[in-house]
């Protein structure tokens, strides 16, 4: 492994909050205000679709105050990265590969896919992050981020789109793989302890092999040395309140949106021109529910309501070649769902902002993971039904559809729209500009160097 220079990592506290209060407000924020931003930053995540493009809004705004920024994502958004001038270094296998190639990934596959992960930290981000000011991490457990920014002396930041991986006696942990939770057990603390646990299982081992190779120190708790106890939440805060933790400081910017001006493809506008505003039916980047396509063409129909089908990683495909269904790949959703009469969805945190921002009704069909966080919000809100479970039937979908497509869902749907910010990206790179202003040691500072063997 290549020499690193050894430094300390050191948060400092003014973007923290008080223990038990909910998140820093902005106008509390410190940011660097509307001056430049002299320097270098690399944002490293792995995961999915939802995962890479705010990441990608965070480094337009970045550049927007003048600094330089690089990437380490999945090889799948080497393209997302191009379209939008940002240099991108593939780092780790390619998550599409892992979920939908020949043999998908199971829970027992877990510890080997956890291992590679840190593997590829250490041995691809960490070499993208020589010369950086600052390291930005997100994504499935970036077990080994905090050590590199330990290690090149610059500041670290944990971002996370969805309050539910952070720790906090008000919500229970997301699922994950390792020791089931004790039975009957509801007691908050206790669910995160054994969390606590299920991540130093899968990361613990191959972290501090890498750690006590560079002359570091062991780490305990690796959840928790990840997330740091000032996390930002890079969440709306209408659409996604932090509940607030005694042990975090959580920093909410708003959620981080990549702006899209490309204009829809000239058949789809053709087809949306051609009558009533249809609704759209897709799932991301996860596995679709068995048939879903057809389950979807049908319930809509039976609304009386034209469709709009989104491929996705699932590779879902029109039922027949009646007029009335249109299929796409990648497109302007910001765009898009301001078209539609209504949003079909998997409850992706990324998906949820964009059908809220654009006063979409939708349904919520969640699969996995802060899905179905996500699908009660829409239904607490009002502004669409939360599908109970993730298998819809006909009857389950068209009762979901019916509710969406209510009048006083819609107007609801419009009021909250004009709520959303639309600045996270921009008050999250002021910040973090504010932070390496403060943190970064003078010039004259030593640092010595230290390599693995």
């Amino acid at each position: 492994m290549d020499a690193f220079p050894l430094s300390t990592y050191n948060a400092q506290g003014d973007l923290r909050q008080d223990p038990g209060r909910g998140a820093q407000s902005l106008a509390e924020a410190r940011t660097c205000g509307n001056g430049g931003c002299d320097l270098r930053v690399l944002l490293s995540t792995w995961g999915s679709q939802g995962d890479v493009e705010p990441l990608l809004g965070l480094a337009v705004a970045l550049r927007a105050l003048g600094a330089e920024v690089r990437m380490c994502a999945p090889p799948d958004f080497a393209q997302q990265a191009a379209r939008v001038g940002v240099p991108m270094v593939a780092a780790g296998q390619s998550v599409r590969q892992l979920v939908h190639g020949a043999k998908p990934s199971t829970p027992a596959d877990a510890p080997r896919v956890a291992a590679e992960l840190v593997a590829s930290q250490f041995d691809t981000v960490a070499a993208a992050a020589q010369g950086c000011d600052a390291l930005v991490a997100t994504g499935l457990m970036p077990a080994g981020l905090r050590s590199i920014a330990e290690l090149l002396g610059i500041p670290y930041v944990l971002a996370t789109f969805a309050p539910g991986s952070l720790p906090s006696p008000h919500q229970s942990p997301l699922p994950r793989p390792g020791r089931p939770f004790p039975p009957g057990e509801t007691d908050n603390r206790v669910l995160w302890d054994v969390d606590a646990e299920r991540v130093n299982a899968l990361y613990r081992g191959p972290l501090n092999a890498y750690r006590a190779a560079l002359g570091l120190p062991p780490v305990d708790n690796v959840r928790d040395h990840v997330f740091t106890d000032h996390p930002w939440l890079a969440a709306d805060p209408i659409l996604c309140p932090w509940p607030g933790s005694p042990d975090l400081h959580v920093v909410q910017t708003g959620a981080w949106i990549l702006p899209d001006e490309r204009p829809l493809p000239s058949e789809l506008e053709a087809f949306l021109d051609a009558g009533p505003p249809p609704m759209y039916v897709g799932f991301g980047s996860v596995c679709a529910p068995e048939d879903a396509a057809r389950l979807a063409i049908e319930a809509i129909r039976a609304q009386g309501r034209r469709a709009v089908v989104a491929r996705g990683w699932a590779d879902l495909a029109l039922v027949d070649d009646r007029d009335d269904c249109f299929v796409v790949g990648e497109v302007n959703h910001q765009v898009l769902f301001g078209r539609m009469a209504a949003v079909v969805h998997h409850g992706g945190a990324g998906t949820t902002t964009t059908a809220t921002r654009a006063g979409a009704p939708q349904v919520v069909v969640p699969q996995i993971a802060d899905q179905p966080y996500w699908a009660g919000r829409v239904a607490e809100l009002g502004i669409g039904a939360a599908h109970d479970g993730p298998t819809p039937t006909f009857e389950s979908l068209s009762a979901a559809l019916a509710a969406a497509l209510a009048s006083e869902t819609r107007a609801r749907a419009t009021a909250v729209a004009t709520t959303i910010r639309t600045d996270g990206a921009t008050v999250a790179a002021k910040l973090l500009c504010d932070l390496v202003s403060r943190e970064t040691p003078p010039a004259s500072a030593g640092t010595h160097r230290v390599s693995k063997n």
